[in-house]
């Protein structure tokens, strides 16, 4: 089976059918045809009528709003003309707003998009290297998918014992953290090679307190976005589902009150939801298929099995997982990496007394970060790549992102060793 997986994907053809496609050669090659009933109960019962997986098109939607709001352009600018003086200050302008965007949206395509546009071109006629600028644009705006809200950890907790609520809680921590490793990689290349990340002195440079309100009046409405839905989640007020319902609402609400509404925008909105949801519960469905004919016949016991075999430390057997899924996310979707490896993982690490389920479901999330920036199939190299001048060769994004995959990396270690990262939060808010 997973031969046929790499062959179908290795055709060009679409996770979610390949996948799908996968499951049912395999149970007719089995001799077990009756399998793809019981597989189709599975795909009714797990996932159409998962009331979790609600909390995915909402949150989808509530990220489409925000970006035809254009929330971001007056904050982005205001911010440049503060950091103009500081070396690399565009770039730490990108950093921070695309940690703001990553707690709104949490959309890959959507937060790369918007930055790029906004940034990248005048980052380049600054004179910053094309490697650094592309690499950071990239990199940030991978951090929608590991800062809550996320839609990555919902649907990690709806195939898990884990609560949506949990995993944000577990993950928020990392996720700025994150972040902040950017920002410190920024400032240590502005200082070491300022002809890489230059100080820019505006033409027209507005006076700093007129700056500041404007960051101020601009940040507003996203910052109470963000605290209205993660704080009624962490709360318990909410279940995931609602906050992003809620999320949806206040989006929508901030459209109107910045006078952005059209019914051609929200007609837009609502058909980029539909395409972004189909193509994520397209994958859960094939992989829900693909996981339940190998169970039936006997491969996920088998597979379990060999790991059990390795008969490693479990820190050991921790890392064979993670560089399992690392080298997985240079060629398959995280939705299909979750999908395929939870069923296989989980049980495991579960009957391991000495790790922590919510620790291990959050390291793997950091780890899955890579799997948007690691060629062949990073995904934001392609939204990157779509939207970059003629100038910027490929080989400029693929090495600019080098050095943020080894922070996410550094990211991991640091998480391995310190558990706490993960389960401070958490165990506060839920003791």
């Amino acid at each position: 089976m997973f031969g046929l997986l790499v062959l179908g994907l290795m055709m060009g053809h679409p996770l979610a059918f390949v996948l799908g496609g996968t499951a049912v050669l395999g149970a007719l090659i089995a001799g077990k045809p009756m399998v793809l009933g019981i597989v189709i109960n599975r795909i009714f019962g797990d996932v159409i009528d998962n009331y979790t997986l609600i909390a995915i098109p909402l949150f989808v939607l509530m990220a489409q709003f925000l970006s035809n709001s254009g929330v971001t352009d007056k904050m982005f600018e205001s911010l440049r003309l503060l950091m103009s003086n500081v070396r690399g200050g565009l770039a730490l302008a990108v950093v921070f707003i695309s940690i703001l965007l990553a707690a709104t949206t949490g959309i890959i395509g959507a937060s790369i998009t918007v930055m790029g546009v906004m940034a990248l071109r005048p980052m380049l006629q600054y004179g910053y290297a094309p490697t650094l600028t592309t690499g950071v644009i990239a990199a940030s705006g991978c951090l929608g998918i590991l800062i809550p809200p996320s839609i990555m950890l919902i649907l990690m907790a709806s195939y898990s014992p884990l609560s949506v609520g949990e995993l944000f809680a577990g993950a928020m921590l990392p996720g700025v953290i994150l972040g902040l490793l950017y920002a410190g990689w920024v400032a240590i290349v502005a200082a070491v090679r300022p002809d890489m990340a230059p100080s820019v002195q505006p033409d027209d440079m507005p006076p700093r307190r007129e700056l500041v309100l404007m960051l101020l009046k601009e940040a507003m409405p996203p910052l109470l976005l963000i605290f209205g839905i993660l704080g009624s989640l962490l709360a318990g007020i909410a279940t995931a589902t609602e906050a992003s319902a809620i999320g949806a609402a206040l989006a929508l609400a901030i459209v109107i009150a910045r006078r952005r509404f059209t019914l051609a925008g929200f007609y837009d909105a609502l058909k980029e939801t539909g395409k972004t949801s189909a193509m994520i519960l397209f994958i859960v469905v094939g992989a829900t298929a693909f996981t339940g004919v190998f169970n039936i016949t006997g491969g996920l016991r088998a597979t379990q099995e060999i790991i059990r075999g390795l008969d490693m430390e479990p820190w050991m057997l921790m890392t064979v997982m993670m560089f399992i899924v690392f080298i997985l996310g240079a060629f398959l979707d995280w939705t299909g990496i979750v999908l395929l490896s939870f069923p296989i993982f989980l049980p495991i690490v579960q009957e391991m007394p000495s790790v922590d389920l919510l620790w291990f479901v959050v390291l793997m999330s950091i780890v899955l970060q890579t799997s948007f920036l690691t060629p062949p199939f990073g995904y934001a190299l392609f939204y990157l790549r779509a939207i970059a001048p003629k100038e910027v060769k490929t080989t400029d994004i693929i090495k600019g992102v080098l050095p943020f995959i080894g922070l996410i990396l550094l990211m991991c270690v640091a998480v391995a060793l310190v558990p706490g990262l993960v389960t401070w939060l958490p165990a506060t808010l839920y003791r």
